[in-house]
C-alpha cells in the first residue's frame, strides 16, 4: 500500500494492518502520525535544563524511544498507544541526557539534603510544610531557601522519570503515577498500590495553590509559564511550587520502596 494511500486509513485500521504485515512503509506513517506526542514530551522536559541541552537534541532522542513503542506495541491488548509511547519516549530521552552528566555534585547534594528536610517536616506536620517552615528548617532566609530550590528545579523535574523499583521488581517513575494512576496498563507498570496511596494521600493534603499546580502541569499538561499565567504568578514561583512537592513525593516514596538515588 502506498503512502497516501496509508495516511487515508484510521488509526485502527493501520494498525490491525501493521499486525498483519509489519512493513516498513506502515511503520513510517505510524511514526509520522504520533510525532506530536515525541514534541509535546520533548518540549515540557526541556523546561529549565540548560540552554546547551537543544529541544531538536530531546526530539531526535525520542523519535528513536517512538520507534521502539511502534515495534513493540501490542494494540490487541486494548491501551492506548500514546501512553505507552509516552513511557518509551521519556527514557531515550533521559538516557540521552544522562550522556551529558551535567548536573554538578553540589545540586546533587543540595536536592538530597531539600529532600530530607521536607520529608522529616511533612512527616511531623502531617502536610507538606509551608515555604517559611522549610527555610527554617534548613537554617536559611527565605531568599536563600527559594533560591536553593531554583538551583534544583531540573533535578526536580527529571527524577520524576528516573525509573524507582516496585516491590516486585517491575519499574515504573513518579510522573507516571501521578498523571495515571489509575491505569490498568501492564506497560505502564503502575501496580504499586500502597506508594500510589501515599502519593494521592500527600496531594490530597496539598495547599490549594500547589494542588493546582500539579493538576494543570499533570493533569491539563500545562507547560509551567502556562501553569504562571492561569495563577497569575511567576513561571519561576510555579517552579518552586513544583519543585517542592516533587522533592517531597520523592523522598517518601523512595522511602517507601527503598530505592536508592
Amino acid at each position: 500500500m502506498t503512502p497516501p494511500a496509508l495516511a487515508k486509513l484510521s488509526n485502527d485500521e493501520i494498525w490491525q494492518l501493521w499486525v498483519r504485515e509489519r512493513s516498513q512503509e506502515i511503520k513510517d506513517e505510524l511514526v509520522l502520525r504520533y510525532l506530536t506526542v515525541v514534541e509535546q514530551t520533548a518540549g515540557r522536559m526541556k523546561i529549565g535544563l540548560p540552554r546547551s541541552v537543544q529541544v531538536e537534541e530531546l526530539t531526535n532522542a525520542g523519535i528513536i524511544g517512538l520507534i521502539s513503542a511502534v515495534e513493540n506495541f501490542e494494540p490487541e491488548r486494548g491501551f492506548r498507544f500514546e501512553t505507552y509511547a509516552g513511557n518509551r519516549i521519556r527514557g531515550a530521552i533521559l538516557d540521552t541526557l544522562r550522556d551529558y552528566d551535567w548536573m554538578p555534585r553540589s545540586i546533587r547534594s543540595k536536592t538530597r539534603q531539600l529532600e530530607n528536610a521536607l520529608v522529616k517536616l511533612e512527616g511531623s506536620l502531617g502536610e507538606v510544610p509551608s515555604d517559611e517552615q522549610v527555610a527554617q528548617e534548613l537554617g536559611l532566609s527565605l531568599e536563600d531557601y527559594y533560591s536553593m530550590l531554583d538551583e534544583v528545579k531540573v533535578a526536580s523535574i527529571l527524577s520524576l522519570d528516573q525509573p524507582l523499583p516496585g516491590p516486585e521488581g517491575e519499574m515504573s517513575s513518579l510522573s507516571e503515577m501521578i498523571s495515571d494512576e489509575d491505569s490498568e496498563d501492564p506497560h505502564d507498570v503502575i501496580n504499586w498500590n500502597e506508594a500510589k496511596a501515599v502519593a494521592k494521600k500527600m496531594i490530597q493534603g496539598l495547599k490549594q495553590q500547589e494542588r493546582l499546580v500539579i493538576a494543570l502541569y499533570y493533569y491539563e499538561e500545562l507547560t509551567l509559564r502556562e501553569v504562571g499565567e492561569v495563577l497569575d504568578i511567576s513561571e519561576s514561583r510555579v517552579s518552586q511550587i513544583h519543585s517542592k512537592v516533587m522533592l517531597t513525593l520523592k523522598g517518601k516514596l523512595r522511602a517507601k520502596l527503598g530505592a536508592g538515588g
